[in-house]
């Protein structure tokens, strides 16, 4: 596994505070990590060091296996960051606005036409390029912000809350246009509130409170850490007369951290903290001791349930 964004003992003061501490975080390349925290957690502080515009206390980040500290001009060309309070040029017309930047990077004329036309189809504003910025609605903007920082193509985009004051369309087509991101390669990091979004959108996620990172990995992972294990959901024939014989293979079996006892109708839950292979034998033993099993999974997890396991709502 390659990765795309490695800090280590990353620490951020500002005087007497400590905005982030200690800070330890793996990316892969190609996922898509939603970075998930109440407000005044350290999110923005990280994602500005992630981005080059602030510098670390202590510790050390690396984009692509390039270090900041070492070599910050190769990093800062690895990284598209979008700010959650952006301003644009208002003055300007949309091809303008995005070929003033394309400028900034020298890329040559024809690049940059080429550039300007690929990302407006893309955010779905080829049809405003002519319009001035001042009468894009605010989704447009964002849109456009977006298109800003792939200018000059870059593999990793740090999106500090892209839906933020967004209406429900514009949430939409933001979180549409950000898994078409993801099909072309890029590894994205995103700062939101709207965990429900997120949980569509991400296949890792991070939880940060107080500036320390409480928890990180997929969702399952995550989940995992907060319950102490996974929770399966098994569905049974004829629960009724079968329920007892499934709770008394289950109790004593290793891995098996709890059994919910109050699961209703034809369900019974239970937390494993095994893998999957302990679970594809626990599975087995249900089976060859005649358990009438019609499915077995492990139970979708809820973002929003997790943050709230995990985190206080404390800032510093």
């Amino acid at each position: 596994m390659s990765v795309a964004i490695r800090t280590r003992q990353l620490t951020k003061r500002f005087g007497k505070l400590v905005a982030v501490s200690d800070l330890d975080l793996t990316i892969p390349t190609g996922s898509i990590f939603g970075f998930i925290g109440p407000n005044g957690a350290g999110k923005t502080t990280t994602l500005r060091m992630l981005a080059g515009l602030l510098d670390p206390t202590e510790g050390e980040i690396e984009l692509a296996g390039e270090s900041i500290t070492r070599n910050p001009d190769a990093a800062r060309w690895l990284v598209g960051y979008m700010p959650d309070f952006f301003g644009v040029y208002e003055d300007m017309k949309v091809w303008e606005y995005l070929d003033f930047f394309a400028r900034c990077y020298r890329l040559s004329p024809q690049r940059r036409r080429r550039v300007v036309n690929e990302l407006l189809e893309l955010v779905d504003l080829a049809h405003k390029r002519d319009d001035f910025v001042e009468h894009l609605s605010r989704g447009m903007r964002q849109r456009l912000c977006l298109a800003h920082v792939l200018v000059h193509d870059p593999p990793i985009l740090l999106l500090d809350e892209p839906a933020s004051g967004l209406d429900p369309r514009a949430r939409v087509e933001m979180r549409e246009l950000l898994k078409e991101l993801g099909k072309l390669k890029k590894t994205i990091v995103i700062s939101s509130h709207i965990l429900s979004e997120l949980a569509e959108l991400c296949d890792t996620v991070g939880i940060i409170e107080k500036g320390r990172l409480v928890a990180a990995g997929t969702v399952e992972e995550v989940a995992a850490l907060a319950r102490g294990g996974r929770v399966v959901r098994v569905r049974l024939l004829d629960a009724s007369t079968t329920r007892p014989a499934a709770l008394q293979l289950l109790k004593p079996y290793q891995g098996v951290v709890e059994v919910f006892e109050d699961s209703e109708g034809d369900v019974v839950e239970f937390v494993f903290d095994g893998d999957d292979v302990a679970l594809a034998a626990l599975l087995r033993h249900l089976v060859t001791h005649n358990v009438p099993v019609i499915s077995f999974s492990s139970e979708h997890t809820d973002l929003e349930d997790l943050f709230l396991r995990l985190t206080k709502g404390e800032v510093q």
